[in-house]
């Protein structure tokens, strides 16, 4: 009979070792086996019982298994013992917009960026429940802070020149999109749209011209 992903966990000669038990978690979720990614959670929660990272991992798993309220206590459980932990609070964040509750995961997901600049998946989630609310400013702003430490990052660049576009700042948006066609010549979309802003701009000055 096999045994069970807790004995294992506790079987195995790195169960003694936290971050090795998080790693292991950590690899399992990654590749979907659950049972066995909440066993190692559960093994490294005891053996770090003042780290946020078992519950973090066990708040990933839940949530992508569609457990929203698990999801929601092990991130608490996180935020409660580091306060600085940015991915709990983009976790707390992904579960309010699946509750379609934009005001809260804006808040949260902004919070997350605050401590962590460098959160993308934070970063990205903002993106998209901007794109349905329609509020540009703090998102553009903490795009612009991502680039200046990651420039070459297409897509981040892609989103900022789309948000531009929105907000009706052509040339800035021209220059993105010129930037990422240096950058990759293959980029069918940025070129597309890239053509279609400097039409628009081209017709922009000579209505002026002729004004």
């Amino acid at each position: 009979m096999d045994k069970s992903a807790k004995e294992l966990v506790c079987d195995s000669g790195w169960g003694q070792d936290y971050e090795v038990v998080k790693e292991m978690g950590d690899c399992h979720a990654a590749v979907g086996q659950y049972d066995h990614a909440r066993a190692c959670y559960g093994r490294a929660a005891s053996l770090g019982p003042d780290e946020a990272g078992p519950y973090v991992g066990s708040g990933v798993v839940e949530l992508q298994n569609g457990n929203l309220a698990e999801a929601e206590t092990a991130f608490r459980v996180a935020c409660r013992l580091d306060p600085g932990c940015s991915k709990a609070y983009c976790g707390l964040a992904m579960i309010s917009q699946q509750r379609d509750d934009p005001a809260a995961a804006s808040d949260l997901y902004l919070k997350s960026l605050d401590l962590d600049k460098d959160n993308l998946t934070a970063l990205l989630g903002l993106f998209q429940l901007s794109c349905r609310t329609g509020t540009f400013s703090k998102l553009i702003h903490h795009l612009e802070v991502y680039l200046d430490m990651h420039p070459g990052d297409i897509s981040v660049m892609f989103c900022l020149a789309t948000l531009h576009l929105k907000d009706g700042r052509w040339d800035k948006a021209k220059e993105l999109l010129g930037n990422i066609v240096i950058l990759d010549g293959q980029n069918a979309d940025a070129a597309n749209l890239l053509e279609e802003v400097e039409h628009i701009l081209s017709q922009q000055k000579n209505k002026e011209i002729r004004v």
